[in-house]
């Protein structure tokens, strides 16, 4: 099932120039302190007829790309609101795309959700209007990354953690460690293989933090300026190491397969497809803990269809849905009854859905404030906008 959901099925052209418009404009609104006053639904009325969604690929499926996959047909017979769906390649073109004001809801990952939120595009969220909410995994309630000042502002949807992949018939011994792909003198240089993105600067801290404990690193995306030009300075050295980076989790399996890349961070979906293919690979939890991903469901402040935008978000969180789309795009469900209804009997056990104490050194994607997400008050942090900056550079370089 999972080798048919091809993200490069699915057309994700954005304008570049709007997306970094939408970084800028909302990274600086995310540096404030002042909390955006927008109003919170009181009461559910009837549906509009139609819902726009901005989404990731694989989360919102209608039976096109694979007709035994649909949760979204039976959702707009039972409710009248018909979905539309844009796929966000990236977070920043999901945020790039909500400021626009043309979607009622997104599915945000916690390196765009406080953008959303303190630059006013997304609303409090009522969960009393959305039932299946009380049976969301209470340790993803009211985070750092889906709630402020004790207020909801989304439905958790699903979590994953970054992994440590590599080649068990190539890479010996077995790496524990991210010392393997931060090791200067690695005999896999040019080998190795990072996540492309800003938010990966939060991989090196959080290395970081364990290994250097005098920097006084607590949190991975809390970092004074001195914590992130350490941690900006270690990915200058692993640079000549990288082979790839990679957005597209579809072509770092083809990378593995082939041999390109032997050792580098995935996802669990990329192990569970490269291993369907016949590649010797495995994916672990290093010692130091990992990043990972719990993304939300939020409704715009200008959300053109409330009442159906509420109808979808209690849908997608479901048992039933939630269970589906889990399975499909490969992370552990938020709702704990979903687990019980997976065709996998062994699905949340491989993804550690019910396992809390396995989610304890998962620090999951968060939006990086001047007001220092770890408590510190007598310093600034460096804001997401600063490390979209340091990123390009690295990159570009």
């Amino acid at each position: 099932m999972r080798k048919k959901r091809l993200f490069s099925q699915i057309a994700v052209a954005s304008a570049i120039a709007l997306v970094l418009a939408g970084c800028s404009s909302s990274d600086k609104k995310a540096s404030e302190t002042t909390l955006p006053e927008v109003a919170m639904m009181k009461t559910l009325g009837a549906g509009e007829g139609q819902v726009n969604v901005v989404a990731w690929a694989g989360y919102v499926e209608n039976g096109s790309n694979d007709p035994a996959v649909d949760w979204v047909t039976g959702f707009e017979k039972d409710t009248g609101c018909k979905v539309s769906v844009k796929v966000g390649s990236t977070s920043d073109d999901m945020v790039a795309l909500m400021k626009t004001g043309e979607y009622d809801v997104v599915s945000a990952s916690g390196d765009a959700s406080l953008r959303l939120i303190y630059g006013g595009d997304v609303a409090p969220v009522n969960t009393d209007l959305v039932p299946n909410y009380a049976d969301i995994f209470e340790g993803l309630k009211m985070q750092q990354w889906n709630s402020v000042d004790g207020v909801a502002y989304g439905i958790p949807h699903g979590r994953g953690a970054n992994l440590l992949a590599y080649r068990t018939d190539i890479v010996n011994p077995a790496p524990t460690s991210w010392s393997s792909v931060f090791d200067a003198n690695s005999p896999y240089a040019g080998k190795i293989t990072a996540y492309d993105s800003p938010i990966y600067i939060a991989d090196a801290a959080l290395y970081l933090m364990k290994t250097q404990p005098d920097l006084g690193i607590k949190y991975p995306y809390a970092l004074d300026q001195e914590q992130f030009d350490a941690a900006v300075a270690l990915l200058n050295v692993q640079k000549p190491l990288i082979g790839e980076y990679w957005g597209d989790y579809l072509k770092h399996v083809a990378s593995l397969k082939s041999g390109g890349t032997v050792l580098g961070t995935t996802w669990q979906v990329n192990i569970n497809l490269a291993q369907s293919e016949g590649v010797k690979v495995e994916g672990i939890k290093p010692v130091e803990g990992s990043t990972g991903w719990s993304d939300t469901w939020m409704i715009s402040s200008e959300a053109k269809n409330p009442n159906c935008a509420y109808m979808w978000m209690d849908h997608i969180a479901s048992p039933e849905a939630n269970a589906a789309v889990a399975e499909w795009f490969g992370e552990a469900p938020s709702n704990a009854k979903a687990c019980d209804l997976t065709s996998d009997t062994n699905f949340c056990t491989t993804y550690h859905a019910a396992d809390a104490a396995y989610w304890d050194d998962v620090y999951y994607w968060n939006t990086a404030t001047e007001a220092c997400l770890d408590g510190r008050t007598d310093v600034k942090c460096v804001p997401y906008s600063e490390w979209v900056k340091a990123w390009s550079s690295l990159r570009n370089a």
